[in-house]
């Protein structure tokens, strides 16, 4: 009688302990604008730049993604110099060139150019297999009394959950 093949055990997989985790967000970018469009997009970045993001620091608060010919880059977002790396440190605040797919891409800049939309980053995170991925944003700005409607809407909710959990 012959014996079964031994099967070898099961490959553990190798978690990220830093998937998924929130690197920064752009908290200001709801007030300033109305988002309609979401899209994730890679980001290219040097060696220096992603163990800066390990250690969770960045900003892409006052960012935005700008139309170069014919790709989509990242301005003005703060990544600090990481301690580490000596000479070879990066640039904290240079062009980022973003990764997508050319449909993505022709629908941005179309976006941009036909319909002066603007393109803003909302949050930087670590995807499921720890690639730094940033979350994009069509929106078209906001003018001041839109502002303080959503302000005014804000409040209304904060006192009627508060008016709700006293009586009720």
């Amino acid at each position: 009688m012959a014996t079964p093949p031994i099967k070898p055990p099961p490959k553990k997989e190798t978690v990220n302990p830093s998937a998924g985790k929130l690197i920064a967000e752009n908290r200001r970018a709801r007030f300033d604008y109305f988002l309609e469009d979401n899209l994730e997009a890679g980001i290219s970045l040097t060696g220096s730049e992603v163990k800066a993001l390990r250690n969770g620091r960045a900003n892409i608060a006052e960012s935005y993604a700008a139309v170069e010919g014919n790709q989509v880059v990242l301005v003005n977002a703060d990544i600090p110099p990481y301690a580490q790396a000596g000479r070879f440190n990066h640039e904290p605040r240079r062009p980022r060139k973003l990764l997508l797919h050319r449909k993505q891409l022709d629908r941005l800049i179309g976006a941009v150019q036909r319909e002066g939309r603007t393109i803003i980053p909302t949050r930087l995170y670590w995807n499921d297999k720890g690639m730094a991925k940033l979350e994009i944003a069509l929106a078209k700005g906001k003018k001041n009394h839109d502002k303080r409607e959503t302000e005014a809407a804000r409040d209304w909710q904060r006192d009627k959950a508060r008016l709700m959990r006293d009586r009720g």
